[in-house]
């Protein structure tokens, strides 16, 4: 049998990291025996590094640190990068022509696994960074799929619990409320699923408490990784 590929992570904050890298070592196992899984490496920066820049609106800032860690994974043998962080795949067009090795986008694995289901709207839930970039209308509009943002103040809280609760890894049943009403909201408006485009709403917002099915982004991204670490 085939070697399985050696998989790089670029973390940026660590509960969606984590998260990602569980989803790797947990799920390799069916595909490639008992206790096995493909080799996995992991580089990060610290958060607050990336909020430097974030804050600043430098978000060539946030690109060399990716860079960065793209280089110290080639260097230790990683053959493809996954970043499990919806709110810095601002940079990819940044980032791609000068890595040393390819990308898996975390919007694209979450984009293809809404065309497996049907989906033709969905609502797109993160940081407000990410909420408000192109990162997923981009991925989407590709295949032919619409999407809907929450509303400007919705933006706002959900922004804070991801920055003051989730990254930290607190989860508490008035951030799940309030997630819940947002997603209750996008439904109302059309939508047919619900993106968890920060990595670490997963951890709070699933689909046995969601007003919508859930596109969990971080084990979308782990499993778009198996596939291409496994099957090429």
């Amino acid at each position: 049998m085939t070697k399985a590929k050696h998989i790089g992570i670029v973390a940026c904050s660590a509960e969606g990291a984590a998260l990602c890298y569980r989803t790797i070592c947990a799920e390799g196992e069916p595909m490639l025996g008992p206790h096995d899984h493909p080799e996995v490496s992991m580089h990060t920066h610290s958060l607050a590094e990336y909020m430097k820049y974030v804050n600043a609106d430098r978000w060539e800032g946030v690109a060399e640190l990716m860079l960065s860690s793209a280089e110290r994974l080639a260097k230790c043998g990683a053959e493809f990068l996954i970043c499990p962080d919806n709110t810095i795949h601002r940079v990819m067009p940044m980032v791609e022509p000068r890595s040393p090795l390819p990308w898996i986008h975390i919007a694209g694995a979450v984009g293809d696994e809404a065309i497996r289901h049907g989906y033709r709207q969905l609502g797109i839930t993160g940081t407000k960074y990410l909420v408000e970039s192109s990162v997923y209308p981009q991925e989407l509009e590709k295949r032919g799929i619409g999407w809907l943002r929450p509303q400007d103040d919705e933006r706002e809280r959900i922004n804070r619990i991801i920055f003051d609760e989730l990254v930290r890894g607190s989860f508490a049943a008035e951030a799940l409320s309030y997630f819940q009403q947002v997603i209750e909201c996008l439904k109302r408006r059309g939508c047919d699923a619900v993106v968890l485009g920060c990595t670490e709403i997963p951890l709070l917002v699933n689909d046995e408490n969601s007003p919508l099915p859930v596109l969990d982004s971080t084990r979308l991204l782990a499993r778009a990784a198996l596939r291409r670490a496994v099957q090429g």
